[in-house]
Parts: structure tokens; C-alpha cells; sequence
């Protein structure tokens, strides 16, 4: 019979692979068994503080560790859902986050516990201190309750930021991130042997499907510490020191690594499966990883948090030209692509439209929110004989001619400037990838002046004019910005994605 829930799975891995090495953080290793005995025992604890809510989410306000790894299985012991906060977030997000779920508590430790004194009762927070080996009638009842669960029950919340900056909360269940998780496993050959590298927030969706990876296929979690995202040579030597197989990270960090230069210097043979996704990856940046990995699999992914982690992917199996983009692919196993032109008709091959999905990969909504909910997930408009949800995710994309998806930029990015349509992710596109004028680089329109503004990283300022006649040759001339403006480092969202509203109210002023 098939499993409906990850514990389930987690289960399975232990009796496998009770000695093996779950957790790498620091110089400690926790194994399989050590992992689930203190899961079970918090476990026991939140049943104990809140009296056992099954479906309600329960909060975990930690840094990333072992620690809080263990909260998020014992939330999910508990028969309820985590939710991650971010405890570097300004407290005024971290208590509207808060006041949108009302989770059932709050697990965190003694160092996090005064700053979340600000924000959230005192008698809802369990310490990890608190949590003591369970007495056995605890644990028979917890995994009774456990019994009761089915595959579309919640399995976690993940906040994403709107367009107006106030959080959603992702309602996500078991069932699509088995799906998504087995998929990754039969159809990309992971092993159980993989040593992950572990670089997410633990409030992004790419954490989540990490901590899946380790409970249902048994590989090992290395937590790369902190500080070295910011140290490129630093995390190099980290993954070359741990052994590291394979990591699955947001490019900027693999944009910085080759524009240093870094993996001529600090090689990784044992890196075999390079997967990126969360924002475009500049092609000639991606070429240089490919050339000093040439044993690796790369794969691009695609997918916004509402669709569970990702609902596109492409192994890059041919050589790409640094002007053309890196394809987003083709639909994974039981998540269908709809690309739905003006009037909500399908797309011809090269003919752009929004990316919309179908299937069970889809989120169950965005928690306490109906009414974005229903913006969001709305009717298949190509099926009138029964109710079916899709998701419209405001992404435009085409079909090339080898039939992958190609993406061109968000809709929201297309703007009507001169009498003439453009999209904004072309101009960046060009500037960073055809050009390689830049490193990084955002368009945004300056609606009041009526003029497009070009934000970019670069090491020191370009002249205008120099970008100016550079793109003449490939755009045509109302395509090109009217301003430039050098910025050490573009600012970032909570997923570490550019943050185009930070951007544009800049702009705006």
C-alpha cells in the first residue's frame, strides 16, 4: 500500500538507516535514530502544551540547526503542520505572520525565547529545553492520532511576499510533496549515499523538499554554516571538505562563484548533481560551472511556492549559447502545464502566454485568505464539465522548437512604454547575459517620468553611454533605458530573489 504521509516515510529510513548520519550541523552528527527520539520526544511535549489540535499549524521560531530540523519532525509528530519563521525577519513581519496563522504554539530555545516574548504569549512557547523522554501510553496516543491523518492534510505553511509586500502563508500538504519528492528520486537518480549541501532558509520551499529528500530517501543533511554564503571561497572548501553530491541552490550565489572564478581554484569532484532554480541563472555564468563540472547533472527548475517547490524542470544535456536562455523545460510527473494566451486560449508553439498548473502538485490555498485564495487558484478555462483548479502564476513563457518551455518574464514586467509593448526581462536579459555588460542587473518603469531604469551590480560604474550603445545594437532604441543606476549588491527579497518593489519604490520615490 502506498504511504500518505511523510512520517511514514521517515519511519521506513530509520529502521533502514538507524546508525546512518541524518544531520550534518557543525561538528555535530545526528543520526537517523538520535533525529526521531528527539522529534518524538517534542513531539510528545506540544501535545502536552496545546493538548493536540490535529491540522493546525504549530510555529518554529529557530535558527537553521538540528535543532530546529527536530521541531519541524515534531510538529509533524504531533499531527500538525510547521511553520517556519525567520528569526533574523524584523519583528513587525515575524508578529503579522503570527497574527495570520494563530498557530496552535511556539517552539523555540532560551537565545530566541526574549525576542519572541514581543510578539507571542509566553504560556503558547515550548522550549526545546522543555522536551523529556516520553512516558509510553504519550507516544502510543501521539502515533494513534497519527493513524488518522490522510495525504491532503496540511504538512506545512511557507510565508510568501505579494506584490503589496504583506505576507501569504502557502498552505501545503503531504501528498503534493510526496509526489514532488518521489519524483526527484525515480526520475534524477538520487541515491541514498547523497551528501546534500544544504544552503536554503529554513523558510524556503527548496528547505522543505530537503528535509523530505532525508526522511523518505535516507541521505545526509550537511547545514553549511551560516557565514559562508557570504564568503564564496569559504563555502567552496566547506562542500570540498564535507564531500559534498549534490546541492540544489538560488544561481546569485553560483553567479558570484564564477564570476570569481573560484572553481578553477577550489575543485569539487565529488559534486555529481547541481540542480538551481528560483530566479533566472545567467547562461554564460551557467556555462562556467558546466565547464569545470563536466561529470555533474545540471538541472533547471522551475515553480512558485504555490505549486510545490517546482512544476518544470530541464537536465541541460546540450551545449547553450551564452545569448540564449537556459530552458525551464517540461512539465515533471502530475504537474500539467497550461500556456494560456490573450482571452485564455492555448498557446501555439512560439507564441507566448502565462504558465498556468494543474494537478495534485497544487497548494491548498494560502492560509486565512480566502479571498486570495480565490484570485490565485481559479477554474481551468479549458474544462467546462467539472470543477478544476488551476493556478495562474503570472509567468510568461513559450514553447522553442525543440518543444521546452522557454521563460520570458513576469506580467506584471510587461509594460506599454512609447506606444510599444516591452518586456522588461528582455532588456536584463540582453544587458547580462547576451551583452555580459553586467552581473546582475533589474529593469523597472519610471511611470511618472516615463522611462525605464536599469539597476545593476557591477564592480565599478559603467557609463551610459557605453551601455547605451551597446544595447542599440541588439534592442531597438525605445527598449533602451534612459537611466543607469550602480548598486553594490541589488537588494533581496525573503527568497532570495530581486526584490522589484524595493526597485520601484525607489524609483517612485
Amino acid at each position: 500500500m502506498g504511504k500518505i504521509n511523510l512520517l511514514e516515510y521517515f519511519e521506513d529510513t530509520v529502521r533502514r538507516l538507524g546508525e546512518k548520519t541524518a544531520v550534518l550541523d557543525g561538528e555535530r552528527a545526528v543520526s537517523f535514530r538520535e533525529l526521531r527520539r528527539e522529534a518524538r520526544a517534542l513531539g510528545c511535549a506540544l501535545r502536552r502544551k496545546t493538548g493536540g489540535e490535529p491540522g493546525r499549524p504549530a510555529a518554529v521560531y529557530l535558527k537553521k540547526s538540528a535543532g530546529s530540523i527536530a521541531a519541524d519532525l515534531a510538529v509533524l509528530y504531533a499531527g500538525c503542520a510547521y511553520l517556519n519563521l525567520d528569526v533574523d525577519t524584523p519583528l513587525p513581519r515575524t508578529r503579522s505572520a503570527l497574527e495570520l496563522v494563530e498557530p496552535l504554539a511556539v517552539i523555540t530555545d532560551r537565545d530566541h525565547a526574549p525576542a519572541l516574548r514581543e510578539l507571542w504569549p509566553q504560556e503558547r512557547t515550548l522550549l526545546l529545553e522543555e522536551a523529556r523522554p516520553p512516558a509510553p501510553a504519550e507516544e502510543a496516543a501521539m502515533d494513534a492520532g497519527l493513524r488518522g491523518l490522510i495525504d491532503t492534510d496540511l504538512f506545512c505553511l511557507i510565508n510568501t511576499s505579494g506584490s503589496t509586500g504583506t505576507p501569504k502563508s502557502v498552505a501545503l500538504c503531504h501528498r503534493s510533496f510526496i509526489d514532488y519528492t518521489t519524483w526527484a528520486i525515480e526520475a534524477l537518480g538520487l541515491r541514498e549515499e547523497e551528501v546534500l549541501g544544504s544552503l536554503a532558509p529554513i523558510v524556503f520551499d527548496h528547505f522543505s523538499y530537503e528535509l523530505c529528500l532525508m526522511m523518505a530517501l535516507g541521505c545526509t543533511l550537511d547545514l553549511i554554516p551560516e557565514g559562508c554564503a557570504a564568503f564564496p571561497p569559504k563555502l567552496l572548501q566547506h562542500l570540498a571538505k564535507r564531500e559534498v553530491t549534490y546541492i540544489f541552490w538560488v544561481p546569485t550565489i553560483m553567479v558570484n562563484i564564477a564570476n570569481l572564478d573560484l572553481l578553477s581554484r577550489i575543485p569539487l569532484p565529488r559534486l555529481r548533481m547541481v540542480w538551481f532554480a528560483g530566479e533566472v541563472f545567467p547562461t554564460k555564468q551557467f556555462n562556467y560551472w558546466r565547464r569545470h563540472l563536466p561529470g555533474a547533472t545540471f538541472v533547471n527548475l522551475y515553480g512558485p511556492t504555490e505549486i510545490t517547490v517546482d512544476c518544470t524542470y530541464f537536465v541541460v544535456d546540450r551545449e547553450i549559447p551564452d545569448q540564449e536562455p537556459i530552458p525551464i523545460g517540461f512539465p515533471r510527473r502530475n504537474a500539467d502545464v497550461l500556456i494560456l494566451r490573450e482571452g485564455d486560449l492555448p498557446a501555439g508553439p512560439g507564441e507566448e502566454g502565462e504558465l498556468c498548473v494543474r494537478g495534485s502538485c497544487l497548494a491548498l490555498g494560502y492560509y486565512n485568505n480566502p479571498e486570495k485564495t480565490a484570485e490565485a487558484f481559479v477554474q481551468n478555462p479549458l474544462n467546462r464539465a467539472y470543477p478544476e483548479r488551476i493556478y495562474r502564476t503570472g509567468d510568461m513563457v513559450f514553447r522553442n522548437e525543440r518543444g521546452e518551455i522557454v521563460f520570458r518574464g513576469r506580467r506584471d514586467s510587461l509594460i506599454k512604454h512609447a506606444g510599444k509593448r516591452i518586456e522588461l526581462g528582455e532588456i536584463e536579459h540582453t544587458a547580462v547575459n547576451a551583452l555580459g555588460l553586467v552581473e546582475n542587473g533589474c529593469a523597472v518603469y519610471d511611470g511618472d517620468r516615463r522611462e525605464i531604469v536599469f539597476f545593476y551590480e557591477a564592480r565599478e560604474e559603467l557609463p551610459p553611454a557605453r551601455f547605451r550603445r551597446a544595447l542599440l545594437e541588439v534592442l531597438p532604441g525605445y527598449m533602451v533605458p534612459g537611466r543607469f543606476v550602480r548598486m553594490e549588491q541589488l537588494p533581496r527579497n525573503q527568497n532570495g530573489k530581486i526584490d522589484r518593489l524595493a526597485l520601484k519604490k525607489r524609483v517612485n520615490g
